[in-house]
């Protein structure tokens, strides 16, 4: 409740009226403890900002369109004894991303891809940056949708200009027309000037296949996202193990043979 009810609207008109949220316990507080004027003053303050920044934390992570909530802590670095660790924590610092570099990912199925690029991308929004996650089929399709109702040229200019994009499964499909320009539009646009990930099955080398029908604009589009690129491979088993169910310890359990009785 507010201890003094005349506050309210006066707050609510200056936009302050998130202080309500914790103004009887820090009033509570200040009188317990005699603070001073000035320290009471500064602890209301302190809340207010503290609530904005996870409001905007809370509305860039929700714009950021993740599959899931993975962030580094959660990632299991033990799974891949060979990944560079010391190069993934840099990233983690988000220069990079002062640097306008882009960040390559490969790797085969389920070693982990896509939760360290969320995870990078978690970094980031933890530091104010707007980050957009999409895959690499998604992307096609939001830009085709976008020239459908021709509002394309205005959704490229959106994503040329996010801080942050992070591309998933790069390669998974063949790009075909018009996929295969607007993706090198796009990463022409964004080229030095914002940073952005990707990630992809494919190794390196074979990044142009996903360009089947234009060699030279595979050359263009993936030359430019090579260029200071931090790269990454990741190299181990799957995460995605199957759980022993009790249908299986039954299998199992059925094909044990039985001890041989004396």
């Amino acid at each position: 409740m507010n201890p003094i009810p005349e506050l309210g609207p006066l707050l609510k008109q200056l936009r302050l009226s998130g202080i309500l949220d914790s103004l009887e316990a820090r009033n509570r507080e200040a009188i317990d403890t005699q603070l001073a004027y000035t320290d009471f003053l500064a602890m209301l303050i302190q809340d207010e900002v503290a609530r904005r920044d996870q409001k905007k934390f809370s509305l860039r992570l929700r714009r950021a369109t993740f599959r899931s909530n993975k962030t580094l802590e959660q990632f299991d670095f033990d799974r891949l004894p060979k990944l560079n660790r010391a190069l993934v924590h840099d990233l983690a610092t988000n220069r990079y991303l002062t640097e306008h570099a882009p960040v390559l990912i490969v790797g085969q199925v389920g070693v982990g891809k896509s939760h360290l690029a969320q995870a990078l991308g978690h970094c980031a929004i933890r530091r104010g940056i707007d980050v957009v996650f999409t895959s690499c089929t998604q992307l096609a399709t939001t830009l085709n949708a976008a020239r459908a109702t021709g509002a394309y040229e205005r959704k490229l200019t959106a994503l040329a200009r996010v801080p942050l994009l992070i591309i998933d499964d790069f390669g998974l499909k063949p790009l075909r027309p018009p996929a295969d320009e607007d993706l090198h539009d796009l990463i022409a646009e964004r080229y030095e000037r914002v940073s952005t990930i990707v990630t992809s099955n494919l190794d390196f080398g074979e990044w142009d296949q996903a360009f089947p029908n234009n060699r030279l604009l595979a050359s263009a589009t993936v030359d430019r996202l090579r260029h200071n690129a931090y790269c990454i491979e990741l190299e181990g088993q799957s995460g995605r193990s199957p759980k022993v169910g009790p249908t299986s310890i039954k299998s199992k359990l059925a094909n044990t043979p039985k001890p041989a009785h004396s």
